[in-house]
């Protein structure tokens, strides 16, 4: 496609003012001038490169984490002998936050040349980018060759690992706490035989190995780590209480930094750590594994997730769980703690469950709930917002009061302690050997 530059409209208007004066008709002079143009603008168009015969290029990251910073770049070589000047439109997403989709070059004669903008996606998903408008100046700038040439590609946008930096803290205190260089007694029988050593004043002379003990001829203890191997899924509900905003982003955004932050920590700690998401029907799964993969596997999975509308389906996600994960396993079921779902879904359902595994229920908090109910409210609207934040404060200890008497663990903690929180109470158990 042929299309006119600023260039040519500009001199037209130049050139028509003083033809004006011309004792020629006034139709007469415009048409003389727009013969010339257009004439001028012919041999302009017929030099012009055609846009399919420049190679093209737009470097675009595989993975972007979301609010982060990055590049897109778009490359243009020349293989002709003299300098073009190309101008690119590119088709990102407005949600991409990109600081331009255009961009003008100018190429020299046998070389290349590059153009950059940076992206700071808003949305978590995955974004399509096929096509590339690339526009191609003829030499005197009067008229240009566009078309549309397809590049395909596709930008993955991960959800934000805000807690990265408390997991390697918990890996590193729970590594400490293996080799002795601090001490932690724990109680039942989840503790795994690691080696023999000799007694020193600090241990529990329960410890002390009395065979071994006779055999060396002086005091031997059986030293003792957390047991590995265990296998810890996190049941991600993605459907409508998971839609509403805590701190301006969805409860499902905190909700996934949390089981990021677990399944570092438990597959870095040798621990099998997996992932099952549902809403009305199951959304992804991910099989427990450990090792340093399973945190990309499992962002992998969430990624492309969004709250769906509709009433989450509990028995069904469980009885999928039951099928599939056999093996007496850690529950991590992240959802919010709305009553009426909990009376009508929640607590029928955690029966299929609650025989078999041991199940935490994680949930994301106010804080502005909290401070409505804290504050002294000085007109009508404060008093009923701060009636309605202590009724919301007062269903949630009721439902969490419950599932503690049915024998599961709740964590109900505000963005940022959320993950934190679910880390200890998953470290909590490993020590205590209630696997």
């Amino acid at each position: 496609m042929v299309v006119p530059t600023r260039r040519l409209a500009l001199l037209a208007l130049a050139l028509s003012v003083p033809v004006l004066f011309v004792p020629l008709g006034l139709v007469a002079a415009l048409a003389l001038v727009n013969g010339v143009l257009l004439v001028v603008a012919l041999v302009d168009g017929a030099r012009a490169p055609r846009p399919a015969s420049l190679p093209v290029e737009r470097q675009l990251p595989a993975v972007v984490a979301l609010g982060s910073e990055a590049e897109v770049a778009w490359w243009v070589r020349n293989p002709s002998p003299r300098t073009l000047v190309v101008a690119l439109a590119d088709e990102l997403a407005p949600s991409l936050r990109a600081g331009t989709r255009r961009a003008r070059l100018v190429v020299p004669a046998g070389g290349q040349a590059r153009a950059a903008t940076s992206i700071r996606p808003s949305r978590r998903g995955r974004f399509e980018v096929a096509e590339l408008a690339v526009r191609v100046e003829g030499p005197f700038g009067l008229v240009a060759r566009q078309a549309t040439m397809s590049l395909p590609a596709t930008l993955a946008v991960h959800p934000r690992y805000r807690s990265a930096a408390e997991a390697e803290l918990r890996i590193n205190r729970a590594r400490l706490l293996e080799v002795g260089l601090r001490s932690a007694p724990g109680r039942g029988g989840g503790t795994e035989f690691d080696a023999l050593r000799e007694y020193s004043v600090d241990d529990e002379s329960r410890r002390i190995d009395w065979a071994a003990t006779a055999r060396a001829g002086r005091a031997i203890v059986r030293t003792y780590r957390a047991e590995r191997n265990q296998t810890v899924v996190c049941l991600l509900d993605n459907g409508r209480t998971m839609a509403a905003r805590v701190d301006g982003v969805p409860r499902l955004e905190h909700a996934m930094d949390a089981v990021m932050m677990l399944t570092h920590v438990a597959s870095r700690l040798g621990d099998r750590a997996g992932l099952l998401a549902f809403d009305r029907e199951v959304r992804a799964v991910v099989g427990p594994r450990h090792g340093p993969g399973q945190l990309a596997r499992v962002t992998e999975a969430m990624y492309v997730l969004d709250p769906a509308l509709v009433e989450s389906d509990y028995r069904g996600a469980f009885a999928h769980t039951l099928a599939r994960f056999r093996r007496r396993a850690l529950l991590v079921v992240c959802t919010e703690l709305a009553e009426q779902a909990f009376t009508e879904t929640l607590l029928p359902a955690l029966g299929l469950v609650g025989r078999h595994h041991l199940v935490v229920v994680a949930a994301v908090a106010d804080p502005a709930v909290a401070r409505w109910a804290a504050s002294v409210p000085d007109d009508a609207t404060g008093t009923y917002r701060k009636a309605a934040a202590i009724a919301a404060l007062g269903e949630r200890r009721r439902v969490a009061a419950r599932l503690r008497g049915l024998g599961a663990t709740v964590v109900d903690a505000p963005p940022g302690e959320l993950a934190p929180r679910l880390t200890d109470a998953y470290l909590a158990v490993k020590a205590t050997g209630r696997l």
